[in-house]
């Protein structure tokens, strides 16, 4: 539940800061006429998004054992990979996020509320099918579906309150330092979806060493317990662990993570 909570949260704000910067810019610009298109495009986006999601577990659930292995492990590597960029986007985007939307929606004005709705729906689209794809890959790391669907709703509500919020102005919220401890956290749990991927991949004979394990604590710890199904919904545990998925997890969480927080240096105009 936590990790589904802190995924909705991070990316549910993110699209919610997006919304609420178009939504300012039109009515601050005396553009209010434009919302209709802007809202229509945030709408299909968010229809989009949960279609997506209902595709990727349909598609899984359809599928024999040993294709729900593959596209498992394939899945959970593209959502490691598109997560990766878009938290280090954002880290390097956040400064002028304001300017380049208003610049977009400023040149789809001139083409009409089509373009302004196709603005608003790329927007927001990004987002929403990073989340989509990452939510799922995360859902296949723990063993119930009840706690990560409670956390997934709950991040989202909050996500959405504190973005509304913040468009009102009723809160300040240093976004830098959320985006830096959020995006840390889910480093964390990408390494975790990582480590996933790369077992399926070896259950479904890509990889080498499924059986060479790192560890072997079914004995002591049940991945239907508490315990077990907290570790494996934050940082990717798992009872059986090989060597193989160990050395992926250290591997990405000792290269990623530093790069991450290492501060961007200021551009010093000439």
């Amino acid at each position: 539940m936590l990790s589904t909570f802190l995924i909705a949260l991070r990316e549910g704000l993110e699209g919610s800061l997006i919304i609420g910067i178009l939504v300012a810019y039109l009515i601050r610009t005396n553009r209010r006429n434009q919302l209709w298109p802007l809202w229509s495009g945030v709408s299909v986006a968010l229809i989009g998004s949960f279609g997506f999601g209902a595709f990727l577990s349909f598609t899984s659930n359809e599928l024999t054992p040993r294709g729900e292995e593959l596209f498992a492990g394939t899945t959970s590597l593209v959502a490691v990979a598109m997560v990766t960029w878009m938290v280090f986007w954002m880290k390097r985007s956040a400064r002028n996020l304001r300017g380049e939307l208003q610049d977009k929606i400023d040149q789809a004005q001139a083409v009409g509320a089509f373009a302004i709705a196709g603005a608003a729906f790329f927007a927001v689209a990004r987002e929403g099918l990073e989340t989509a794809l990452f939510v799922y890959s995360n859902f296949k790391t723990v063993s119930s579906d009840s706690a990560p669907t409670i956390g997934l709703v709950a991040g989202l509500a909050v996500a959405i309150a504190l973005g509304f919020l913040i468009y009102k102005q009723s809160i300040k919220l240093d976004l830098g330092k959320f985006f830096l401890v959020t995006g840390v956290a889910l480093i964390v749990v990408a390494g975790g979806v990582l480590s996933y991927g790369i077992h399926e991949l070896q259950e479904f004979g890509l990889l080498p060493g499924p059986d060479a394990f790192a560890w072997n604590l079914t004995n002591w710890i049940s991945t239907d317990s508490i315990p077990g199904a907290l570790l494996a919904g934050t940082i990717g545990f798992d009872t059986t662990t090989s060597w193989l998925q160990l050395c992926f997890w250290v591997a990405y969480l000792g290269v990623v993570i530093p790069l991450y927080v290492k501060p961007i240096k200021a551009v010093i105009p000439a």
